[in-house]
């Protein structure tokens, strides 16, 4: 009986196009590369397991590895340059809030005179401000995934 499903597993991989062998995905499932690019198919009543490398690392079999001492290096540059990014994005907040002046900036004497320009600048203001504190979020808590 295992001959008929090895069988039918070789009949659904030429029909797929496989140009390698299937590996198994999970349960009745399998991947393959075909000349276009990955395929997946089922064959049913074939159930198989995973190769252990493929469960436990979550990578296909060949994928390229990095040395522990590259991606230390990665992993620092990324770090200085979340940091570089983090500093110059309070920079920005600061300048920003120094500006908008806690929601009532001084107007212009052009606002003064059409009070709708000043309300725009307000609203340009406050948008700034928020969009600094959430880049600011977003940075700090990259960061703090990275350590």
């Amino acid at each position: 009986m295992a001959s008929s499903h090895a069988a039918t597993l070789a009949e659904k991989a030429k029909e797929t196009g496989c140009i390698n062998k299937p590996a198994v995905v999970e349960g009745e499932t399998y991947r393959c590369m075909t000349k276009s690019g990955a395929a997946y198919f089922n064959v049913p009543g074939v159930r198989g397991t995973p190769e252990k490398s493929e469960r436990q690392s979550g990578m296909p079999t060949g994928f390229p590895k990095v040395d522990a001492g590259t991606q230390k290096g990665r992993d620092d540059l990324r770090r200085k340059v979340l940091n570089e990014e983090l500093a110059i994005e309070e920079k920005l907040l600061a300048e920003v809030r120094l500006e908008y002046g806690n929601g009532a900036p001084p107007a212009t004497p052009d606002e003064q005179a059409i009070p709708q320009k000043y309300a725009e600048r307000l609203a340009r203001l406050r948008q700034a401000v928020s969009l600094h504190e959430k880049n600011i979020a977003a940075l700090k808590k990259e960061l703090t995934a990275t350590r």
